[in-house]
């Protein structure tokens, strides 16, 4: 078994997607199989939810074309994940524009990336004895066959100063997203008040799922103020960087928190 690590990387929903792999499959044809099938079915998911495709299932939504009790399962579970999340934040989070029902405001973005890397990730876990990263646009899903071997090492980024790292994580298994407005300028808003979320530059989430940590990170963003609290109250591991940099951490365990 080889631990030298392979990277691929492929350009899909408008982002890099990324996959490091070592072990026993790391560079064979089982790997290059499974990535081949990762980049298709996120290909399929910019398809159905791309706002920039007329033809998605997501545009024809938004024009009253399609009906939500028409709309295809995968839609269907994005819609209701998406709820639990707006009900979860107070509303904070909210697809739904100026309301649940207004179709043309209706807007997947915070939950189809990490709801689609994950779901495709779910191809790499068949490659017996080997490792994997999987990232889209700096969130990941990582994981390691031996528990008890090393770790994958994350960095989280800066983002005062993209090209240094605020906090160090070792995941074996595990996901890590992060928002913020370091790349894509303040496009987070708390629909509660429809005003730009700009109380953190950047909050990065730790845990088992990357489809709930990329919301949680998201939704912690859009509460402003409201967010390290609850993040805390949800025992969910952070970390927060706020307008001035200052880096704090929330963790149920001390032990998890980054250094």
């Amino acid at each position: 078994m080889t631990t030298q690590l392979v990277r691929r990387v492929a350009h899909v929903m408008g982002m890099p997607i990324s996959l490091a792999t070592r072990g026993r499959h790391a560079d064979d044809a089982a790997a290059q199989d499974a990535w081949k099938t990762v980049i298709e079915l996120l290909q399929h998911t910019d398809r159905m939810f791309s706002g920039y495709r007329s033809t998605s299932e997501l545009s024809r939504i938004r024009r009253g074309e399609l009906e939500i009790a028409d709309a295809s399962p995968d839609m269907a579970e994005v819609l209701t994940i998406g709820e639990a999340a707006r009900a979860a934040s107070g509303g904070a989070f909210n697809m739904w524009g100026s309301g649940p029902g207004v179709t043309a405001g209706l807007d997947t973005d915070g939950v189809v990336k990490g709801w689609a890397v994950e779901r495709a990730a779910q191809q790499l876990y068949a490659l017996d004895e080997t490792d994997f990263c999987l990232a889209a646009g700096g969130d990941m899903v990582c994981h390691t066959a031996d528990p008890g071997a090393p770790g994958w090492h994350i960095g989280i980024e800066d983002p005062h100063r993209p090209t240094s790292l605020v906090a160090r994580v070792s995941l074996t298994r595990g996901a890590v997203a992060t928002s913020g407005s370091a790349h894509r300028g303040a496009h987070i808003r708390d629909a509660r008040t429809g005003r730009p979320a700009c109380s953190f530059a950047s909050i990065s989430v730790i845990g088992a799922s990357l489809s709930q940590v990329d919301i949680e990170a998201t939704t912690a963003i859009a509460l402003g103020p409201e967010g390290p609290t609850w993040l805390a109250r949800n025992g969910v591991t952070s970390v927060i960087v706020d307008r001035a940099g200052h880096v704090t951490t929330t963790s149920p365990d001390s032990e998890k928190v980054p250094a």
